[in-house]
C-alpha cells in the first residue's frame, strides 16, 4: 500500500477503505509518512468529503492511536458534554455540577481557549490553586466520591488527532465537516462516557456560521457516536450574540456561580437548563421534560448543585471560598464603562467582535503557547432586544491597560442600534438525535 495511491484515490472522489485510513493514520503517527503527503490528502478530503463509513474508520483509527480512559471502575451512569466553542460559553461550570447533583457521573476532559472562544480549563484555573492535572486513579476516585471531575486532556489521548489538527491549522484544511467530526468524536469516545451530549454552536461567534453547516456537523457527530454504541444527541444553539453577560475567565466563573445560586435568569441559564434536561432524558433519569425541569429547579433551589461545584473545587485543590468571595479571583485594575451614543433597540450584538475585543484585552490567546490574563474581560449591560437610552452603559471593559482603545472600538462596532423593536433569535435551534 502506498500513500500516493491513497491521495490520488481521494482526489478522484472515491471512498477510502478502513485499511487505507488505518495505513495513513498509523504511518503519519509513526513518522513514516511526511507532512507534505498528509497535507495533500487532507486537501483532497476537504474538497471531496468523507462518507459515513470513512468518518467512522477515521475516528476509530485516531481513537486507537493512543490511550482510552476506562470508566468501568466508576459506579453509575457516566455522561459527557462537548461544546463546539463560543463567546461567553461557561456552560460546563453549571451543567457539570448540576448533572452530578442529579445522580449522574460526569468524568470530563476539557480544553483551553484559542482565538475568540474561551476554554473551560482557563476558567477553572481562575480559581486559586485549582488543579486540572489528576492521575487516572485520582480522576476515577473523585468521580466515584462526588460524581464530578473536570481535568485537562492527557498527553496520550488521540495523538493522531493532535498531529493532524496542527497540520490542518497551517494548511487551510480545518473547515472540513468530516475531519472536524472525526477529530471531536475521537476525543469524546476516548474519554469513555456512554452518553454524549453535543452543543453545536451556530452563528457569528461560532466556528459554524450557518445553520446548514452546523446541522451537517451535528448529524455527522451523532452518527459517529451512535455508530460506536454511545448514545449521542446534538443540540444546535444560537451563537449570534455572546452567551450570558460575562466574557472573560474570572468574570465567567462569577456568572456561573451566580447561576448555581439561582440569581441569574438569562439565555445562559436557559441553555444550562436545556442541556441538563436533555441529559436527564437521554439517560432515562426522568420520564419527561416537566419532571426533568422540576428536578433541575429543585437542585438549584436546594443549593445541591452549588455544593457539587464547591466539592469539585476542594477535591482539585482549589480554594472553595471563591463561592462566596469573588475578590479571591484574579481582578482587573480598572473598569471602563462605555455608553450608548444614541437611543434605540439593540438589533445586533456580534459575538465574534465581542470575543475579539476581550481577546485584545488579554483574555484569549492567538497561539496555544500565549499567556492569558485571567482577570480581564467584558461585562455586557445590553443585549439583543433591549432598549437603550443615549448615555446608558452598553458594556464595561475590565482591563489591565492592554489595548483598551482597540477593544472599546471593536466592542462598540459589535452593537447595532435601530429605532424598531427587535426580538432575539431562539436559543435552541434544533435537536439532532
Amino acid at each position: 500500500m502506498r500513500i500516493i495511491d491513497i491521495i490520488i484515490k481521494k482526489k478522484q472522489g472515491l471512498a477510502l477503505s478502513p485499511e487505507e485510513i488505518y495505513f495513513f493514520i498509523d504511518g503519519y503517527v509513526n513518522g513514516e509518512i511526511p507532512d507534505y503527503q498528509v497535507s495533500a490528502l487532507l486537501m483532497a478530503i476537504l474538497f471531496k468529503g468523507l462518507k459515513n463509513d470513512e468518518m467512522l474508520a477515521l475516528t476509530k483509527a485516531m481513537l486507537e492511536s493512543g490511550e482510552q480512559i476506562d470508566l468501568s471502575l466508576i459506579n453509575g451512569i457516566c455522561v459527557d458534554k462537548h461544546s463546539t466553542g463560543g463567546v461567553g460559553d461557561k456552560t460546563t461550570l453549571v451543567f457539570a455540577p448540576l448533572i452530578a447533583s442529579c445522580g449522574l457521573k460526569i468524568a470530563k476532559m476539557s480544553g483551553r481557549g484559542l482565538g475568540h472562544t474561551g476554554g473551560t480549563l482557563d476558567k477553572l484555573e481562575s480559581i486559586p490553586n485549582f488543579s486540572i492535572d489528576l492521575t487516572s486513579k485520582e480522576f476515577i476516585n473523585q468521580v466515584n466520591d462526588i460524581s464530578i471531575a473536570v481535568i485537562g486532556q492527557t498527553a496520550n489521548i488521540t495523538p493522531a488527532d493532535k498531529k493532524l489538527y496542527a497540520l490542518r491549522d497551517v494548511t487551510g484544511t480545518v473547515d472540513s465537516i468530516g475531519l472536524i467530526a472525526s477529530s471531536i468524536m475521537s476525543k469524546k469516545l476516548a474519554s469513555g462516557a456512554n452518553f454524549i451530549l453535543l452543543d453545536v454552536k451556530v452563528g457569528k461567534g461560532a466556528f459554524m456560521k450557518t445553520e446548514e453547516e452546523a446541522r451537517r456537523l451535528a448529524r455527522a457527530m451523532v452518527d459517529i457516536g451512535n455508530g460506536f454504541g454511545r448514545k449521542t444527541v446534538a443540540i444546535l444553539t444560537n451563537m449570534e450574540e455572546p452567551l450570558g453577560y460575562m466574557v472573560g475567565n474570572s468574570l465567567e466563573v462569577i456568572e456561573a456561580i451566580e447561576t448555581l445560586k439561582g440569581n441569574v435568569n438569562n439565555d445562559f441559564k436557559n441553555l444550562c437548563y436545556a442541556l441538563a434536561q436533555e441529559m436527564l432524558l437521554m439517560t432515562s433519569s426522568c420520564k419527561d421534560e416537566d419532571e426533568a425541569l422540576f428536578t433541575i429547579e429543585q437542585k438549584i433551589k436546594s443549593l445541591e448543585a452549588l455544593e457539587k461545584l464547591k466539592e469539585m473545587i476542594t477535591y482539585q485543590h482549589g480554594n472553595p471560598e471563591v463561592i462566596n468571595d469573588y475578590s479571591l479571583l484574579p481582578q482587573a485594575k480598572s473598569q471602563i464603562e462605555v455608553k450608548a451614543e444614541k437611543a434605540g433597540y439593540v438589533a445586533e450584538l456580534n459575538a465574534l467582535d465581542i470575543g475579539l475585543a476581550a481577546m485584545l484585552l488579554g483574555s484569549g490567546r492567538e497561539r496555544k503557547e500565549d499567556e492569558i490574563d485571567l482577570g480581564v474581560g467584558i461585562k455586557l449591560s445590553k443585549k439583543v432586544g433591549d432598549y437603550v437610552n443615549k448615555g446608558d452603559t452598553l458594556f464595561t471593559l475590565y482591563s489591565n491597560g492592554k489595548n483598551e482603545d482597540k477593544a472599546k472600538e471593536k466592542a462598540l462596532n459589535a452593537y447595532k442600534i435601530v429605532s424598531s423593536k427587535v426580538n432575539p433569535k431562539p436559543l435552541i435551534i434544533d435537536i439532532i438525535r
